[in-house]
């Protein structure tokens, strides 16, 4: 399931339709925001069940999910860990800065010791850190690239020969190829419409919850979420840089300190202020 948020303005707190903040708010398959009895009672008196926005059709009623609160990247920053690479599970074409920070695919394929840890013949590698409960949020910079993969994996994957990316195999990520076209690896992969595409992304986790969720950072949207994972084991921040491609796409991918945007702060504050009116005027 994925689903997007913007934070642009103060109506984006209001359901469209009671035209008051959101109580229990749910968003509908086409992506649009509503409170959960609002959209429920429309839909109770409205047949064939629309989207009262967009008007768009669906040919039975359609399941609800929760949505993602309005300030979702800003509380999940909350989570920010400190990641680095870790040089023994990297891909010898690979080269990572001396502060474990930066990758890029080389020209050249160093000659390394082809340890368990090792990806052998992908070009990927693993965070130094795991996690195996809790939340934790880090947040990548891929602009300049043509392509790239970013996620998590657990511990168990498979590093040798060719890998599949897939929740299946062990890993949650989403990714570019070709400039400009998006996807998530989903096992089959998810074609992702990302306007406009990202200079940063980052990737949070929920562990108990079996969330995997990603952002465009500059646009504080949510990008695509795997839900309803089952996490058994460790955890790790997957990268790759994708092949060099003649120059092409040898920018690096750099994990960046987290910092959180000055809007997120005023919204949070609009934010509670809308809900104490809301709760004056109901006494």
């Amino acid at each position: 399931m994925s689903s997007g948020s913007n934070l642009r303005s103060e109506d984006q707190f209001l359901c469209s339709i009671c035209l008051d903040v959101f109580t229990d708010p749910v968003t509908t398959p086409c992506g649009h925001n509503f409170c959960q009895t609002c959209i429920t009672q429309h839909w109770e008196v409205n047949f064939p069940f629309k989207c009262p926005l967009c008007k768009e059709l669906f040919t039975s009623r359609p399941q609800l999910g929760k949505m993602k609160k309005l300030l979702d990247l800003n509380r999940v920053q909350q989570c920010a860990v400190d990641v680095t690479l870790d040089p023994h599970t990297a891909n010898p074409w690979l080269i990572l800065s001396d502060d474990g920070k930066q990758v890029h695919c080389g020209n050249k394929r160093k000659k390394l010791p082809d340890n368990p840890e090792r990806f052998s013949h992908c070009i990927n590698v693993l965070g130094q850190q795991s996690f195996s409960s809790g939340r934790f949020y880090f947040e990548v910079q891929v602009k300049g690239k043509t392509d790239w993969d970013l996620g998590v994996s657990r511990e168990s994957i498979n590093r040798k020969g060719d890998i599949t990316l897939s929740p299946q195999d062990g890993f949650w990520t989403v990714g570019l190829r070709n400039r400009n076209e998006y996807l998530a690896s989903a096992g089959p992969p998810v074609c992702l419409h990302v306007q406009p595409g990202p200079e940063k992304v980052g990737v949070f986790v929920d562990y108990k919850e079996g969330l995997v969720s990603f952002y465009n950072v500059n646009a504080a949207a949510l990008i695509y979420s795997f839900t309803g994972c089952s996490f058994t084991e460790k955890l790790y921040p997957f990268f790759s840089p994708c092949l060099n491609d003649g120059g092409q796409n040898s920018a690096p991918l750099i994990i960046c300190t987290v910092n959180q945007p000055d809007r997120c702060s005023y919204n949070s504050s609009r934010l509670n202020l809308l809900v104490k009116n809301r709760q004056s005027k109901r006494r």
